[in-house]
């Protein structure tokens, strides 16, 4: 078993030593579902109390205490109506909801937290005895409770019950785990520094978007230089896709019921649109993805094999009912602009389109500075087939080992991942992770077979018939919204020079330095450059801080010996020392660094 497998059977087993603990310190608590998470586990807990933090102290000792005494997790199947009536005379409410809800409907309605908790089929489960407290677990678990290294109960949290608003809400206790205290120590030491760089905090101080009540909550709004960023990216995306042979398309942010029927994202996809509009009798949806309207472009014209492969990429704007609890920042929005590109392809083709595709996140990646990344192939489960997933069992294993033999001729890193594709097809997730080692789900490169046939696309071979193509899709720079929280984050706002909504700031040293100042910002500005002045009745000092709040790249102070075309003493944002450059050469080297995007 590998490394990360132990450390996630370590995790379980500690979620259910402290749930063991929470039960001898309060006899009449009733557990909900207690999953692996990033770096730790939560469970979720119905209690006649609400906890505090001496409270989350006093579970800490008593998790502490039972892990000293080396209890063993005994492990017992039995068949569901066993489980029922045994959790039914242990009051746990919710264990026995989730069994009914096994036996009556199998696990594809179950979210993989529910997964962790209930296991096993709609015949058997399995539950685990550690000493006095037995638990619903599909397991598996260390052999005993010393087996649990270091571990800290961070936090208690309001959570609903199966994700309802409509159900109890329950207090979720969070807990991290590691192998060793240095672990833990540099787990505290990110989080920390993951603080100082919430995008939502730096993106208001920066003044890169805002959120209004009365727009709606998920709903951002781009202020001016937080527009200059998304243009960045939007222009490099443009500029590569240009390279690569793409089409670029629009199409609108609404469309009928009947086109997302057709797709099947209705009703698969359905609890994650928004509820419809009524007009001329026909029901209207707000667009959550681009693919039925590309389709569609695909179709309005006759093709042949020589039009393959066809490459259409958008910048779609794209809205998705998130779950008000679930609404973060800009990195968790309900409106959306996507990267978005579909290339329709035949099937001797694809692996070659869709490394090219990888590559392009590959040299993305490079431009941004990010070292560590990681594609989860995400597959199906032949349970979900014709529920969660289309009914193509020979499909789903042709394609992918097709998208498993491309990752490996590219040899990058990838794990497989089970029962987490998409209804059409299987996918690459794409994980990355910032400076300071948290990790991110940046985007998704998903396979599709199944959706073109159902929009009747077809293409004319070299043999005169009719073939249906194969559809890659692809948004390797992600979200506007995403991609520059992550940026924020990786920078601490400090961008480089090309994303830089200004890139060079003014000081002027009085007064009569002002109208100097203005014709080297006309000079800058007009061979592309972002420039910024700091007109206003200040000390030098006080605006040079104001600057550095900003964030700025480059801080120039202009006074007498700049306009008389001495050099430069130029204050580089981060950086304690100054640089001396003539202004020819300082203007040269922005230049450069803005148009090759250097990091």
């Amino acid at each position: 078993m590998s490394e990360q497998n132990n450390l996630e059977k370590m995790r379980h087993s500690c979620a259910h030593v402290v749930a063991a603990a929470i039960k001898e310190l309060y006899p009449n608590a009733k557990f909900g579902v207690g999953p692996v998470v990033e770096n730790g586990f939560f469970y979720d807990v119905d209690l006649d109390t609400t906890l505090s933090d001496a409270d989350l102290k006093n579970i800490q000792k008593k998790a502490e205490h039972l892990i000293k005494q080396n209890i063993p997790f005994e492990r017992q199947e039995m068949p569901i109506d066993e489980a029922i009536s045994l959790f039914a005379s242990m009051n746990q409410d919710y264990k026995v909801s989730l069994l009914k809800d096994l036996k009556e409907r199998g696990t594809t309605k179950m979210s993989e937290e529910e997964l962790q908790d209930v296991g096993g089929s709609v015949e058997n489960v399995s539950v685990y005895k550690t000493g006095n407290f037995t638990d619903l677990c599909r397991g598996p678990h260390v052999e005993s409770t010393k087996e649990i290294k270091v571990f800290k109960l961070t936090k208690i949290a309001g959570a609903y019950w199966r994700g309802d608003a409509n159900n109890p809400q329950l207090q979720r206790v969070y807990g991290v785990c590691f192998e060793t205290k240095d672990q833990m120590a540099q787990y505290f030491h990110m989080m920390e520094e993951a603080e100082k760089r919430d995008h939502r905090k730096i993106g208001t101080e920066l003044e890169l978007f805002a959120f209004d009540e009365e727009v709606g909550p998920g709903l951002p709004l781009w202020l001016p230089k937080g527009t200059v960023i998304t243009d960045a990216l939007e222009n490099l995306a443009k500029e590569m896709e240009n390279k690569q042979g793409y089409k670029r398309v629009g199409s609108p942010h609404i469309a009928k019921e009947a086109l997302y029927l057709r797709s099947g994202h209705l009703p698969y996809y359905a609890e994650s649109m928004f509820p419809p509009m009524e007009m001329d009798n026909e029901k209207y949806y707000l667009k959550a993805m681009n693919c039925p309207h590309h389709h569609k472009i695909f179709a309005a014209t006759p093709k042949s094999y020589r039009d393959l492969p066809l490459r259409l990429a958008e910048y779609g704007h794209c809205y998705r009912y998130e779950d008000s609890g679930s609404l973060f920042g800009i990195m968790r929005v309900r409106s959306m602009k996507m990267n978005d590109a579909h290339i329709y392809c035949t099937e001797e083709q694809f692996e070659a389109e869709f490394k090219k595709v990888i590559e392009l996140y590959l040299y993305y990646f490079k431009i941004f500075g990010i070292e560590k990344y990681q594609m989860r192939l995400s597959k199906h489960s032949t349970e979900g087939l014709g529920k969660k997933y289309v009914n193509e069992p020979e499909l789903w294993i042709k394609t992918e080992e097709q998208v498993r033999k491309a990752l490996v001729h590219l040899n990058v890193p990838f794990v497989e991942v089970e029962n987490e594709a998409a209804f059409y097809g299987p996918k690459i997730d794409v994980q990355i992770w910032s400076v300071i080692g948290r990790e991110f789900t940046l985007a998704t490169n998903q396979l599709d077979f199944a959706v073109p046939a159902r929009f009747d696309l077809t293409y004319i071979d070299k043999d005169g018939q009719e073939k249906t193509p194969i559809c890659i899709h692809r948004a390797p720079l992600s979200t506007h919204e995403r991609m520059v929280g992550f940026l924020i984050e990786h920078y601490a706002g400090a961008f480089p020079v090309w994303l830089s909504p200004y890139q060079v700031h003014f000081v002027p040293v009085s007064e009569k330095h002002v109208e100097g100042a203005r014709k080297l910002v006309e000079e800058f500005e007009a061979i592309g450059l972002r420039i910024s002045i700091d007109e206003a009745d200040e000390t030098v000092g006080k605006k040079i801080r104001n600057a550095s709040k900003q964030k700025t790249p480059y801080v120039v102070v202009v006074g007498d010996k700049e306009l008389s075309g001495e050099d430069w003493q130029i204050r580089i944002f981060g950086q304690e020392e100054q640089i001396s450059m003539s202004k020819e050469d300082f203007m040269k080297k922005v230049k450069e660094e803005n148009d090759d995007r250097k990091s």
